[in-house]
């Protein structure tokens, strides 16, 4: 028996998914989140180096995605200092960590895709 089929539902805190593919797409699927794991998967990084690394993102959708990925404990945020300007540094948690081998994956195959069936453009 596979994994996903040991039951109708998956129960992740609140959530209820119909199979651990569902589970994992809402943890990391979407136009950015996955982007937002990859930049961070060497390094922490401040919100404005991620702003930077991510040129079309909105500030609105990266703060959005942010707070998603660090209560589901993708992502840590750490504030340092108590009054403006504060530093506030973004980076991986161990659970995060733990996807790094297939965001690899997801690059070797966008690079593949993209050499095979698209093209590199310069702005």
């Amino acid at each position: 028996m596979r994994t996903e089929c040991k039951s109708d539902f998956i129960q992740l805190r609140d959530k209820r998914y119909p199979c651990t593919v569902s589970l994992a797409m809402d943890l990391i699927g979407g136009k950015w989140k996955a982007v937002i794991l990859y930049h961070l998967k060497d390094a922490a990084k401040r919100y404005s180096e991620l702003g930077k690394e991510m040129p079309g993102v909105t500030e609105r959708t990266l703060s959005l995605q942010l707070r998603q990925m660090e209560e589901d404990d993708l992502i840590y945020r750490k504030v340092y200092g108590e009054k403006p300007p504060i530093k506030v540094i973004y980076g991986l948690t161990e659970f995060g960590r733990s996807c790094i081998p297939l965001l690899n994956a997801i690059l070797q195959w966008g690079n593949q895709v993209a050499e095979q069936r698209g093209e590199f453009v310069d702005l």
